[in-house]
């Protein structure tokens, strides 16, 4: 069923909105940087300004295209010797994040094909590549992080996990490394490692046992079956999950997402960023989530509209077209309210999932973005750039490899 034309208007309203943030934020005090947020957060985050380059590339427009090309150009400068990306474009010494390295490859990616400049930075492109290659601790493709050095500061992900493999997958398609970009795919694709005993020569995976998603991590006897929104939208839009997988995945979230709003657990028509919720009595709770991280909140199951951005776009690529405009109306509602300037449309950082009140920064760079992004997928009805990374099957040409 088409949007009605009250529907229509209200997106073209967002998606104006949308851009006139972006532009507001290009130029920001550090070094002319794009900032991260309208009023918070002028720095120019390395993670917030990759993730956004889907957005910007989708408007077409040649002044967010700069914006992100004076973003890579700064990040390629203050490199580390042995390849690491810093978490601040203009800061060298801001350094230990573990997807601020694939999210760089993978928005440098992005910018290559849209500029049609294929050696863009190539040299700050393989120092990154193989530093990425030493983040694997088997040598086996998969790499691990330490807990809170992914865009969850707040989050306690240890080991192998689900969302900056989704991001190394997504590279190394795009960089042309099919061998291991299938080895890995193949890998993510094993079940978990459960129990306590554990054959040192089995690897461990990312499927969950009876569930159609992939956990938030594994390694060795450790791993968390939470489900971590993010990451396994990225695993639909790359492919990594099966077309039935991805069909399944979606309509259990929402089954799971109707059930929650049942229990007054969600008061939004969008998925929490983590589910279900940590709460002080289970076990991997932290006595700092009571102040920085409680149920709903922030990190664990706060509503993200630049996640929600991504969720419309796996709606789309699962084939579910009719539910991604529903949500991409919901969207559209999610970023109207603002909370710390008054403003006609807020894009808020995050909002707490039982309330649906607004919290955070208004006028986030990757919110606006993510919002264009999934506004355009929607009219397409495909997904700018994840298309092709889905359409090659690495894990075909790996088996062919080896025959």
């Amino acid at each position: 069923m088409p949007l009605d034309e009250k529907s229509l208007t209200s997106i073209d309203q967002a998606k104006e909105a949308a851009l006139g943030v972006l532009l507001h934020n290009a130029l920001g005090p550090f070094q002319g940087l794009p900032r991260t947020a309208g009023w918070g957060y002028p720095e120019p985050y390395t993670r917030d300004l990759m993730i956004s380059a889907l957005g910007f590339l989708a408007t077409g427009n040649e002044e967010l295209a700069d914006a992100l090309r004076r973003t890579l150009v700064a990040l390629a400068a203050n490199q580390t010797p042995l390849g690491h990306i810093p978490s601040l474009a203009h800061d060298p010494a801001d350094r230990g994040a573990s997807d601020t390295t694939p999210l760089f490859l993978f928005g440098l990616a992005l910018y290559r094909k849209s500029a049609k400049k294929p050696e863009f930075l190539d040299y700050a492109a393989q120092k990154a590549l193989k530093w990425m290659r030493y983040q694997s601790p088997d040598d086996m493709v998969m790499v691990s992080q330490l807990p809170t050095s992914d865009w969850r500061d707040e989050q306690w992900v240890m080991g192998y996990g689900l969302f900056v493999n989704t991001l190394v997958y997504a590279y190394l398609v795009l960089y042309g490394e099919h061998q291991s970009a299938g080895q890995l795919r193949e890998l993510m694709n094993r079940f978990e490692i459960r129990g306590e005993a554990k054959n040192p020569h089995e690897h461990e995976g990312l499927v969950v046992p009876s569930k159609p998603y992939y956990a938030l991590y594994s390694y060795k006897l450790f791993n968390s079956d939470r489900f971590d929104l993010l990451g396994n939208s990225l695993a639909i839009l790359t492919g990594i999950a099966s077309p039935d997988r991805g069909r399944n995945l979606v309509a259990w979230v929402e089954a799971e997402c109707d059930t929650m709003r049942d229990r007054a657990e969600l008061a939004v028509d969008l998925p929490p960023c983590l589910f279900p919720y940590i709460l002080p009595h289970h076990a991997d709770w932290h006595p700092r989530y009571a102040h920085f991280n409680r149920p709903g909140e922030y990190h664990n199951g706060g509503v993200w509209p630049f996640v929600g951005g991504f969720y419309v776009a796996a709606c789309v690529a699962a084939g579910r077209t009719e539910l991604a405009r529903r949500k991409l109306l919901a969207l559209t509602e999610l970023v109207k309210p603002w909370h710390e300037n008054q403003a006609e449309w807020g894009f808020n950082e995050w909002i707490k999932a039982q309330t649906a009140q607004p919290s955070g920064r208004d006028w986030q760079t990757w919110s606006a973005a993510m919002y264009l992004y999934a506004a355009e997928c929607v009219e397409q009805q495909r997904t700018p750039f994840f298309d092709e990374i889905r359409n090659i099957q690495p894990d075909l040409l790996l088996t062919q490899m080896k025959h």
